[in-house]
């Protein structure tokens, strides 16, 4: 019975993951309310998953990353970046290479933040289109977690997995000689032919001037004291002495689409314009117009920017719009553009709902724009500075973080024990403050992580792991164990593709403990078959954040992701499958 409850939950959760009608993190919590509710886990252990090492660890490599990052790490791979050459695959080979040695050490999310702003600023100055380099970059993500135990979620989980099995967790670097080889292959093909299946995409944010944001639909509207209200279009165009293109006037309740130029503008009308961003501050002085809902804009004298940013994962903005979250009022920022997939949306900009991978134009003061787009969920992909990051504080966090993976490795302190120290040492030393280390944690991985666990273990412990592992014995029971190791390679991968990386692990490694103990042979092959399919995620946008997040900049869509990502699969696939009987044999 509890099997039948279990696989029924599994199925549910499934749906859900896929479909995402209800964010991952909450439905990690509904499946482990479940199992606990029907008594299959104790009422006692049903929240112990939390205080697993694997979360400890994970909550410290987010802190740390963004450590790293706050110490000055972006100017550092900066410089080494731009020394790729005018060759496109030199700059493809520096970019890739830089983001998967810089995974392998870091958060894959926080290792692409650090590389997506340099590919593009590369990508407009060589006049390149970014969806050629920003899908590498996220897959080079993907590959560099696979070679450390901290490179990626799965890893930590299947090192958790293995010290409840067999009392050893997984070292520093036991998937390097498995993981560090399969992304050195994965990095040579993206490199030499990978970049070149994927389509030459325009998004908005591949214009010829770098980091301008051209033909973009401003709100702006008109003051009853304007020298323009009650004057007509063709008085307005002649007035202005610019290019720009009225798209439609809001008044009251009322929306004039592609209005003459014998329209006249009103007091309070809205106008939808469509201009060179550039211009956008000439026209405001001009007209004495106001961006919609720019009412407290800063007073002249204070430096004000124009940035594009992008939406990442987990940001508050996603299913909001601008005028529920009063942006301006709370913020201090105007939004003056959306873009998604690379095309620009023409709607009411405060009544379109974000998306993650949204590309955002906003306008606000400086230092308001750098204290507010962090807690917003924005990656800025424009060149702005968000933080003078000070230099000196580089050596001392290289060395806390080298220190404590290098404690870690040699034995003398678990892993989760050597990171969080790590993690008190960068607040101690004034390198990342408190706030921002409680901020740069994701917890919607934690709270996935800490819910799933005890799932996992109610799958092994039900039996319904053993159910599922007979299932695929009876499809490999006439063929080798390397067979088998490779059926659950490949099904852990295609599951990575449509539900989080984390989940994916959570789920198949008790299948793959099973099957070993079914066989009757070591578990470390299965274990590492099953962090390889994990982090494997290549051929959807939705199968890991990084995906996600590259899409609005690179001007994607949902099928550009197979032509690069199915064959790349296919060799970590074949590649991986000889190295794990090398160096894990059964």
């Amino acid at each position: 019975m509890e099997q039948i409850i279990v696989l029924l939950t599994l199925v549910v959760a499934l749906v859900l993951f896929i479909t995402n009608w209800v964010r991952y993190d909450v439905v990690a919590l509904l499946v482990l309310l479940a199992v606990t509710l029907t008594g299959i886990i104790p009422q006692d252990e049903a929240f112990s998953g939390f205080g697993h090492p694997a979360v400890i660890t994970v909550a410290a490599v987010l802190v740390i990353s963004q450590g790293l990052m706050k110490a000055g790490v972006v100017d550092l791979i900066t410089r080494w970046l731009s020394k790729g050459g005018k060759h496109h695959i030199a700059q493809i080979g520096m970019l890739v290479g830089g983001v998967t040695v810089s995974s392998a050490f870091m958060n894959n999310i926080g290792a692409l933040a650090l590389v997506m702003p340099v590919a593009l600023r590369i990508a407009y100055k060589n006049g390149l289109s970014p969806s050629v380099l920003l899908m590498p970059l996220a897959f080079g993500s993907l590959l560099g977690g696979m070679a450390t135990l901290i490179g990626t979620p799965p890893n930590i989980i299947i090192s958790g997995f293995r010290l409840e099995e067999s009392g050893q967790a997984f070292g520093v670097f036991d998937f390097l000689p498995v993981g560090g080889a399969v992304a050195t292959i994965g990095v040579i093909f993206i490199v030499v032919l990978g970049w070149r299946l994927l389509p030459v995409r325009k998004s908005d944010s591949s214009r010829a001037d770098p980091f301008r944001i051209t033909d973009y639909i401003t709100e702006v509207r008109v003051p009853s004291e304007s020298n323009l209200a009650d004057k007509s279009l063709r008085h307005f165009h002649d007035y202005i002495e610019m290019y720009v293109v009225v798209v439609a006037i809001i008044r009251g309740d009322r929306r004039l689409d592609a209005p003459s130029s014998f329209e006249f503008i009103r007091p309070n009308d809205i106008l939808i314009v469509e201009m060179d961003s550039g211009l956008l501050q000439q026209f405001l002085n001009v007209t004495g117009f106001q961006v919609e809902e720019a009412h407290d804009l800063p007073e002249s004298g204070e430096e004000v920017s124009i940035v594009e940013a992008v939406i990442r994962p987990n940001s508050m903005l996603i299913n909001q719009t601008a005028r529920a979250l009063n942006m301006r009022a709370r913020f201090g920022i105007n939004l003056l553009a959306i873009s998604r997939h690379g095309e620009r949306l023409t709607g009411r900009l405060g009544q379109i709902q974000f998306e993650i991978g949204d590309v955002l134009l906003m306008q606000g003061r400086t230092d308001l724009l750098a204290r507010q787009l962090p807690e917003l969920g924005c990656l800025p992909i424009s060149e702005f500075n968000l933080e003078l990051n000070n230099t000196r504080r580089l050596l001392p966090a290289l060395l806390i973080a080298l220190g404590a993976i290098s404690i870690a490795a040699v034995g003398l302190l678990s892993i989760q024990v050597a990171l969080m120290g790590a993690v008190v040492l960068m607040i101690l030393t004034g390198i990342i403050s408190l706030k921002d280390a409680y901020d740069s944690i994701e917890w919607p991985i934690l709270v996935l992580i800490g819910a799933m666990i005890p799932v996992g273990m109610a799958i092994e412990a039900s039996g319904a792991a053993a159910s599922i592992a007979d299932l695929i014995l009876v499809v490999g029971q006439q063929t080798p164990p390397i067979i088998t190791v490779a059926l659950l390679l490949i099904t852990t991968m295609l599951l990575s593709n449509v539900i989080n990386n984390a989940a994916a692990a959570v789920l198949m490694a008790p299948v793959g403990i099973s099957l070993a103990n079914g066989l009757g042979v070591s578990i470390d092959p299965f274990l590492i078959a099953v962090a390889i399919g994990a982090s494997a995620a290549f051929m959807t946008p939705i199968g890991h954040q990084s995906n996600t997040l590259v899409m609005g900049p690179g001007g994607y869509r949902f099928g550009d992701y197979w032509r690069m990502g199915l064959p790349l699969q296919i060799i970590v696939a074949i590649a991986s499958i000889p190295l794990i009987m090398v160096f894990w044999p059964f």
